[in-house]
């Protein structure tokens, strides 16, 4: 359980703590005097009516909860990392018909940015090794920039690509940022085609997976595949396509794993969705809320909340407080009516030997 006080709680508990201080004084007081045991039950049962209610009101404006339940959150709350696939298969041209997957990640990425306005965002590439491009920031214009200039690897040097390479990397930031801002909501958008070239098989994302509140994997590329441009001089003006050595020195194939994709989302916990075309990101981001569907220009996520329990001491304080006022309402209405004119009670006689004047 935990307490969020209607005011600061430097200020609260104090106050609250010299409250209860002084109707416990109040109660022990009473009961050391002879008006407590001569006092009717009445009486006594009155003081621990106003006792109880000063606690229950102190404990509803401590305001207890307990976590667990799901609440709305703004965009600007969200923690959002973009962790980018810039192996040479990102430059496979079976994006919306020709273009790189590349430019498909590229566009998803700014997309997903407008649409939550004010978060802070983190970008993350990786091929055979991961690296942080930008710490988290608000700065949608850094964001938009690097983006921009990202570019694929090249393939003649390259010791082949893990699908899972930013996994340490990532669960250091993921990390970092709970330890920082544990109230905010932590959102992993990861973008590739799940190709893997590297020998060895994939390490399965383990570190700080925990630490996700929701996000999506996002698929590029065909079951067909697409050739390859080198990058390797120009990011602005590839070279020529990547050849195979197998194939007889022909362009170079790549195709999207989707079951690799999937296998990558099960691990980070989050939806699959394949992405073929620059068509509106809303669905993406609605598979992306954990506990809700976001609504397309909705700015609202669902987040970790709080069941609140105040409501349940002020409810019974108002029982406490409707309580002594009817009693009170009783006890007026019993009260003796005002004495006849003269001070005389009604029936009384006259002293003998006395006439009242004319």
């Amino acid at each position: 359980m935990s307490f969020l006080p209607i005011v600061s709680p430097w200020f609260f508990w104090p106050v609250a703590a010299l409250l209860l201080a002084a109707t416990g004084w109040t109660l022990l007081k009473n009961r050391g005097t002879a008006g407590w045991h001569a006092g009717s039950q009445n009486t006594r049962a009155a003081r621990w009516r106003l006792a109880a209610l000063v606690v229950l009101v102190v404990l509803a404006a401590a305001r207890p909860g307990l976590a667990g339940a799901s609440a709305p959150v703004a965009s600007s709350d969200l923690n959002v990392f973009f962790v980018v696939d810039v192996s040479p298969s990102s430059a496979a041209e079976d994006y919306d018909g020709a273009s790189p997957r590349l430019a498909g990640m590229q566009a998803d990425i700014n997309a997903l940015a407008a649409e939550l306005p004010g978060a802070r965002f983190s970008l993350i590439s990786f091929d055979s090794t991961a690296k942080v491009l930008l710490p988290l920031t608000t700065d949608a214009t850094a964001l938009r920039t690097l983006t921009q200039v990202l570019a694929p690897g090249t393939a003649y040097t390259s010791k082949g690509s893990s699908i899972t390479a930013a996994g340490p990397v990532l669960g250091e930031r993921l990390a970092a940022a709970q330890q920082s801002h544990p109230d905010r909501p932590r959102l992993v958008f990861y973008l590739g085609d799940g190709e893997q070239t590297a020998a060895a098989a994939p390490e399965p994302f383990a570190e700080g997976t925990e630490l996700i509140d929701g996000g999506a994997v996002l698929g590029y590329g065909t079951a067909a595949g697409g050739h390859m441009r080198d990058h390797s001089f120009s990011a602005e003006h590839p070279g020529p396509y990547i050849l195979d050595k197998t194939a007889n020195y022909a362009p170079a194939t790549s195709r999207i794993d989707e079951k690799a994709l999937g296998s990558v989302a099960g691990q980070l916990e989050v939806p699959y969705v394949h992405r073929g075309s620059p068509a509106d990101i809303s669905a993406a981001l609605a598979a992306s809320a954990p506990k809700g569907s976001a609504a397309p220009g909705n700015n609202e996520q669902q987040g970790a909340g709080r069941w609140e329990l105040y409501w349940l001491f002020a409810l019974a304080g108002f029982g406490v407080a409707a309580w002594e006022v009817v009693r009170l309402g009783i006890a007026l209405r019993r009260l003796p009516g005002d004495k006849p004119s003269g001070g005389r009670l009604p029936g009384a006689r006259r002293p003998s030997g006395r006439k009242d004047a004319p």
